[in-house]
Formats: C-alpha cells, sequence, structure tokens
C-alpha cells in the first residue's frame, strides 16, 4: 500500500539534485563517493530544510483556520526566516519569539524576518529558555482573545506534522540513489531541532532507502536527540493512526557542538573557505559547517568504511552565514 500524505501547500523547488563532489572526493574521501543532497536549493529566501516541512505545516494551519503563525528560534534562526516569509505568501500573519538581545544591526536571517513583516519579539536567554512553551500558549491565548487563531509550530518546525517534509525528502532520495547507480550509502545531516534527522529515519525505513541516516548534533548531546527523534517519530504515529509502524534506532555523532550552539570554532570557518572555493558550495558555522566538518573527521576514522557512497543533507543557512561574515577572513 504507497503511504498517504496529508495535505501540503506547494512552497519548495523540487525535487533539488543530488550533486557529486569530484574535488572535495578527492581531497578528504578516502576512496569513498562525496555527494550533497542540495536541500540549499529549495528555493531562494525560503532556501534551506525548513520549506520542506513548512508545506505540510501551512496546510495544516490552513486547513485549521488559522491566520496567525506563532514559532521560535535563535535571533538568526533560519526556521522563523522561512516561517515569516511562508505567512507572507499564504496571507498570514507572522509572531516569532527569537532567543536573544536584540541586535544592533539588522543582518541576515533577522534582517529577513523584519522586511517580511514578522512581528519579532526578542527575549534573554534566561528568560526564554525554562519558559519557552508558557511564553508561546501566552501569545496563542492573546490572539484568541482578539477573535483570531494562531497555530503555534515549534521550534524547527519539528513535530508529527513536520516530518513529513523529510519523509517525503527520503522518497526523493531514493530516486537520485536509482538515478545515480547507488545502491548502499551513509546519509548525514545537521541535527538542531531533530525534525530533519526524524523524518529521514522514518523515511528511510517508508520507503526502504538503502541507506543509514546519521545526524551531526549541533547543540545538546546524543541522548537529547535520540529522545527528540523518538518523540517526533511517535506524535507522528499518534496524529496519523493509519501509517506504519516504523522501528527507530536513531544514529548521533556526537562531538561537535564545540562552544555551543551557534558558535564555531577556526577549524569550522576554514573548512567553509575550502568547500567554497573546492566546489562552489556554501556551508553555515551553525548547522552545514559543523555536519560537513564532523562527517570528515569521522570518515577519516573509518566509520563509514562499509559503503562506498556518503550523502550530505544541505540544509542551507547562507543567510546566517552573512551574520557572522566577519569571522570568515
Amino acid at each position: 500500500m504507497a503511504l498517504q500524505y496529508p495535505r501540503r501547500v506547494d512552497l519548495a523547488r523540487l525535487p533539488t539534485p543530488l550533486q557529486f563532489l569530484p574535488r572535495a572526493t578527492e581531497k578528504w574521501g578516502q576512496g569513498q563517493r562525496l555527494w550533497v543532497k542540495r536541500d540549499d536549493l529549495s528555493g531562494c529566501l525560503l532556501s534551506g530544510n525548513k520549506v520542506r516541512k513548512l508545506e505540510f505545516l501551512l496546510a495544516h494551519a490552513q486547513d485549521e483556520g488559522c491566520d496567525t503563525l506563532i514559532t521560535c528560534g535563535g535571533i538568526q534562526s533560519n526556521h522563523c526566516r522561512a516561517t515569516a516569509l511562508v505567512a507572507a505568501q499564504a496571507g498570514l500573519s507572522a509572531h516569532l519569539l527569537l532567543r536573544g538581545e536584540r541586535p544592533d544591526e539588522s543582518d541576515g536571517n533577522y534582517f529577513l524576518d523584519q522586511l517580511a513583516g514578522a512581528h519579532i519579539e526578542c527575549i534573554p536567554a534566561a528568560e526564554y529558555l525554562p519558559n519557552l512553551n508558557a511564553l508561546l500558549a501566552a501569545r496563542q491565548r492573546s490572539y484568541a482573545e482578539q477573535g483570531r487563531k494562531a497555530l503555534i509550530i515549534p521550534t524547527g518546525g519539528s513535530d508529527g506534522i513536520g516530518v513529513w517534509g523529510y519523509i517525503a525528502a527520503a522518497q526523493e532520495l531514493a530516486s537520485d540513489f536509482t538515478e545515480a547507480g547507488i545502491t548502499a550509502a551513509h546519509i548525514v545531516t545537521a541535527s538542531g531541532s531533530g525534525g530533519t534527522q526524524a523524518g529521514l529515519a522514518l523515511g528511510a525505513e517508508l520507503h526502504q532507502l538503502p541507506a543509514s541516516v546519521w545526524g551531526v548534533n549541533v547543540c545538546d548531546d546524543a541522548a537529547y536527540f535520540d529522545n527528540k527523534i523518538h518523540q517526533d517519530a511517535s506524535d507522528w504515529a499518534q496524529r496519523y493512526p493509519g501509517v506504519p509502524q516504523v522501528t527507530l534506532k536513531p544514529r548521533v555523532l556526537d562531538g561537535y557542538v564545540g562552544e555551543g550552539y551557534g558558535k564555531a570554532g577556526p577549524e569550522i570557518f576554514d573548512l567553509i573557505r575550502q568547500l567554497a572555493r573546492l566546489e562552489g558550495l556554501v556551508l553555515d558555522p551553525v548547522y552545514t559547517g559543523k555536519a560537513f566538518y564532523g562527517m570528515l573527521q569521522e570518515l577519516a576514522q573509518g566509520r563509514f568504511a562499509d559503503c562506498q557512497d556518503i550523502v550530505f543533507v544541505h540544509t542551507g543557512g547562507i543567510f546566517g552565514l552573512m551574520a557572522q561574515r566577519q569571522d570568515c577572513f
């Protein structure tokens, strides 16, 4: 029986290409082939992995009669930027709770949030971190008191609705593999909120993708992501009781967070420069730079020796790089 997807809104430019990296393969491949799934090309302003999730989340909001999308993230959140722009495209309002102090200058994703007309609150981390759920619920109640209906979208769009985006991406990868002649692979992605990895892991099982899915965590630790991926998968199964039962064993490549979320060391910026000059491929210091770096470290240690092909899922983030451009040189 074919998997029945819920309704989605066509937002992303799909399918995104699967691109072979010949010079990166020669430099770092250890005799294996390096590929990149170019989800950074899923759109222009909507570039990156978040738009795949928002296709399903926006459809859900519309079906529920919502006129506002409330979500949250860091000051340079790719997800918040994508949500603000998706809301504008759909004629909805966006309300963003951003973790941290209001920047002195508008740059990167924060600039685009403003440009899209989102209502933005910058909340100090000390208040944001322990109170996030209560803060989101309070904003939702406030809209209800005004006779409006708001949907709360969790961090990164990572829940049982959002995971459909990468369940569908796994189906897309199955076609990519056939075309590229890939019969077995390791798939590596950045894990920040867990939803992309959860969707890919579910999709790999549902679509019988000949691949293992690995997440390089850019915050928290392996135990957190093991729990979060199971939570998202459980939420998915509860929301959609007719879906097949799937058993997951999340694979997390821990140890590459560095000094913390959004904080990249010189080795990450060095890699960003090298890959841009080798392949014309641009990573960011928050997600893809750390994930690609972690993948190369694990590759050098023999982690992926049982497969010829390593596929990196490029989840975007170029606008966040603009806000840290001073560290690139």
